[in-house]
């Protein structure tokens, strides 16, 4: 189990990293070669985002991703095969990102069937939410998969309550309103929202928006269980290739596991 796996990990290292992909973006040969780079560098778990032209959490560089794969032509059936060859691949636990569009037009109990049999490990959908997504909740659970919920900086506590009932694996905390890709405020405040997140539930935490820097890292640790790195490792390859992504993850991970 997901939550299971990521407290065994969490053992070794002091903060454990997700990173994120847009399956087909650049292309699906270099998905994969950049998917082979984050797992021998350190990552822990990955997102694999399966492309959508209106990804409404995402921000600029991730939308533009998006653009690039759907413009290759890559389709769900795409996404399926590739998450099936990196799962069987690699010993990480994969996750699909999408939005509710998706699984809704190829069929809830197909899509949640076929995720199991890709070996994905759950799933993240940022607009689908408990009341009106009964069907994909049974389905998750009907192939042990983990839903991944999210709370936000606005979440009321009632609204965090809910939440709590239906997630499993751990919970995405999103570090600050607005898209993907922006800088977040690394500061009190911050940490008062972690508490509150702390407050209701006992799943792991992931933390994303924002992280990029060595120094975020060393904010978040102790604080939540998983950073979530997206955007910037997208700037990363765009500015140095597959090889720069694996130098960059290798610099923060180095910092992260226990002596």
């Amino acid at each position: 189990m997901l939550k299971e796996y990521i407290e065994t990990k969490e053992k070794t290292k002091d903060i454990l990293f997700m990173t994120h992909i847009v399956i087909g973006y650049p292309d699906l040969k270099t998905s994969y070669e950049i998917v082979k780079e984050m797992v021998s560098s350190g990552v822990d778990l990955m997102e694999l985002q399966i492309p959508f032209s209106e990804p409404i959490a995402d921000g600029p560089t991730i939308l533009y991703a998006n653009h690039i794969a759907l413009k290759n032509g890559i389709k769900v059936k795409d996404c399926f095969e590739f998450a099936k060859k990196v799962t069987d691949e690699f010993e990480i636990p994969f996750l699909f990102m999408t939005y509710y569009n998706i699984p809704f037009k190829y069929g809830i109990e197909r899509f949640a069937t076929d995720m199991a049999k890709a070996g994905i490990k759950g799933a993240i959908v940022p607009d689908i939410t408990p009341e009106e997504g009964q069907e994909y909740l049974l389905n998750m659970e009907k192939n042990n998969l983990s839903p991944i919920f999210i709370f936000t900086p606005t979440s009321t506590d009632e609204r965090m309550k809910l939440i709590s009932k239906y997630a499993k694996g751990f919970i995405y905390c999103v570090a600050r309103k607005g898209v993907t890709g922006a800088k977040t405020d690394f500061s009190s405040s911050l940490i008062e929202y972690i508490e509150r997140c702390k407050n209701f539930t006992n799943l792991p935490l992931a933390m994303g928006f924002g992280i990029k820097e060595k120094e975020d890292i060393d904010f978040l640790k102790g604080k939540v269980d998983i950073a979530v790195i997206g955007t910037h490792t997208i700037k990363v390859f765009e500015e140095k290739g597959v090889r720069g992504v694996g130098e960059y993850i290798k610099m923060l991970n180095n910092q992260t596991c226990r002596r």
